[in-house]
């Protein structure tokens, strides 16, 4: 059996005294999690009930079969199931009635409706109320088969997405931010009022290489808005068109070649935040329609009529200093006072060395697993030569310069030889 994977703990202060902590990623359980469903069966027929239950459990998914919809909406009560099987026809409540009653229970589980006295008018009403499939009672239960399998392909995606998420909450858990400089401290305070306005739109600025892209993040996922997605169009390298055919979306006819709606990043953000990556690299053109963004969320796509609003909250970051470029002509001036309700000016890293060692340990630590080196110390020649180099590139050259200098480690500390020559 393969051992399950390793991954380190994101930006955790808890360190032991080697320098690394493990955390056990349940692959395999998780996995199988993923393709095992829990399924109820609802049917008054017995022989057909059981011919179902033998199905579902070959196909390797825990079962429970009921003959009512009366039980079947006690059990759910206090086990709500991945996916219900259900029939149309049954004395006392029916398929329809069942399926109304689930709907102020839990919308998460996904009903098929099964009959045998099938009419498009059943089928129509079970659409209405949300089931995800109504399929004619055979002897032949193929077409079950098929259906259980696209439903669970289903929930696999939706169960990947929550366990996304929540890996995604923990990497960027502001909690866990390394903040022994005053600079960072300063930051953190900063950031712990932010995430409680989470409608306010954010500027980031900073240097290449700062993390205005990671702050970005642990902004969202630390703020209500958490459970939402996080979006980012990147102002560096799309041209004006693609940026607005892909943040807008546009509709049938267009522009030539528009043959189908295609629904842009703006229709993904709902409940979430948008980022706009380097938005001081943003055409003139596109400025001006991104002031509505940032407003009110409203947007209209390519070749659309009605303004639509959204949800989001809009967070931008910058390299450059956008009051110079107002200045010079080059950026809106009112786009620039939009953003500008919250700016963050993210520090350098050479103003806050004291935490260019605990951030060399978090990348052994990462580049450790990666590599499957166990490289746990500093030599203090080396932690000096970190200490008093100016760093240019920021945390991102960091980074790569521990990734490097693990490469090339073979004992269990990192020497001075290890580290880059121009170092």
């Amino acid at each position: 059996m393969p051992r399950p994977k390793l991954e380190t703990l994101s930006l955790g202060k808890e360190r032991d005294t080697r320098g690394i902590i493990f955390r056990q990623r349940i692959t395999l359980e998780k996995e199988h999690h993923l393709m095992q469903a829990s399924i109820f069966v609802v049917d008054d027929q017995p022989a057909f009930r059981a011919a179902l239950e033998k199905l579902l459990s070959r196909m390797q998914h825990r079962v429970r079969a009921f003959q009512s919809g009366e039980e079947l909406l006690a059990a759910v009560e206090h086990d709500p199931p991945d996916m219900i099987l259900l029939d149309l026809k049954m004395p006392g409540l029916d398929g329809i009635q069942v399926l109304e009653a689930l709907r102020l229970k839990t919308r998460e589980t996904l009903v098929v409706l099964l009959t045998a006295y099938g009419t498009v008018e059943d089928a129509v009403e079970a659409m209405k109320l949300g089931a995800f499939d109504f399929l004619i009672k055979t002897i032949d239960l193929d077409d079950v088969e098929r259906v259980v399998n696209r439903a669970v392909e289903h929930i696999q995606l939706r169960r990947r997405v929550f366990y996304d998420h929540q890996h995604q909450a923990e990497q960027y858990n502001l909690g866990d931010l390394i903040a022994e400089s005053p600079a960072m401290k300063a930051m953190v305070g900063q950031l712990q009022h932010l995430v409680q306005l989470p409608n306010v739109p954010v500027l980031l600025m900073g240097e290449t290489g700062t993390g205005k892209e990671y702050l970005a993040k642990v902004i969202h996922h630390s703020s209500a808005r958490g459970k939402g997605p996080f979006v980012k169009i990147s102002c560096t390298t799309l041209s004006p068109q693609r940026f607005e055919r892909d943040l807008f979306g546009y509709e049938r006819g267009a522009f030539a070649g528009a043959e189908r709606r295609k629904l842009g990043l703006l229709d993904q953000v709902d409940t979430g935040t948008l980022f706009i990556d380097e938005i001081g690299d943003l055409d003139l053109s596109m400025q001006g329609k991104v002031v509505g963004i940032v407003q009110d969320q409203s947007y209209r796509r390519l070749g659309g009529t009605e303004d639509i609003v959204g949800d989001f909250r809009v967070i931008a970051s910058s390299y450059r200093d956008l009051k110079t470029e107002v200045a010079a002509g080059r950026f809106r001036e009112d786009l620039f006072y939009r953003l500008n309700v919250v700016p963050l000016v993210v520090p350098q890293l050479r103003n806050r060395r004291e935490d260019i060692i605990p951030l060399a340990k978090l990348f052994m630590t990462k580049y450790g697993v990666e590599l499957g080196k166990e490289v746990t110390d500093i030599d203090p020649r080396a932690g000096k030569t970190l200490q008093q180099y100016e760093f240019p590139g920021n945390v991102r050259e960091l980074q790569n310069m521990i990734e490097r200098a693990m490469m090339l480690s073979v004992g269990r500390t990192l020497t001075p030889g290890d580290l880059p020559g121009a170092y």
